[in-house]
């Protein structure tokens, strides 16, 4: 097996934050009921981290559990555990409506981290990003700029963001005209 190319072979800003592309991650959408004891059961095994509420990310480590509608979650692992991932789910699923997927080529994932991430997102979304509606351990999904992306806060100075393979060039050079020296607002 080939191996794995993350979409901007590690490319890299620092301005007033630093914005990184993360490498290759691990990525499985899993489809289903979230009410379901077996679904939680599933990816909390999978993930080794608690199953999150509505708008939130839980993480344990590198991996962690986001959620991402009311009937859909994305995994996060080691990028060589992510069809493990599915196969497991699968088995722990099996009779039970759901669909579990290894989207880990399909999407590129950055880290912008700094004082000013906060900021630098919200020049970006129209997702509220502001102290008191966007804490760590929440998640949106939402759009950065023109592309469809969804984020999570891992602390106050580190957001994670995960975008389409097929828009990660746009969505790096957006975060770094964000994230440019003598861009700062310092609105938060």
């Amino acid at each position: 097996m080939p191996e794995a190319a993350s979409a901007l072979g590690g490319a890299a800003f620092d301005g007033h934050v630093s914005v990184r592309e993360a490498g290759p991650k691990g990525m499985v959408a899993v489809r289903g009921d979230l009410a379901s004891p077996a679904l939680r059961s599933a990816a909390t095994g999978v993930a080794d981290a608690e199953f999150p509420e509505r708008g939130e990310a839980r993480f344990a480590g590198e991996s962690g559990i986001c959620w991402m509608s009311p009937d859909e979650i994305l995994i996060l692992r080691p990028y060589g555990e992510a069809r493990a991932a599915v196969s497991a789910i699968g088995k722990a699923l099996a009779g039970e409506h759901h669909l579990a997927a290894d989207v880990s080529d399909a999407r590129a994932l950055f880290r912008i981290e700094g004082e000013g991430a906060r900021e630098t997102l919200a020049k970006l979304t129209p997702a509220d990003v502001s102290p008191e509606r966007f804490r760590p351990g929440q998640f949106r999904r939402t759009r950065l700029a023109q592309a469809p992306a969804a984020f999570w806060m891992r602390d106050e100075r580190a957001v994670e963001l995960v975008c389409f393979r097929s828009m990660a060039e746009y969505v790096f050079g957006v975060l770094k005209l964000s994230a440019s020296p003598g861009s700062e607002v310092r609105y938060f």
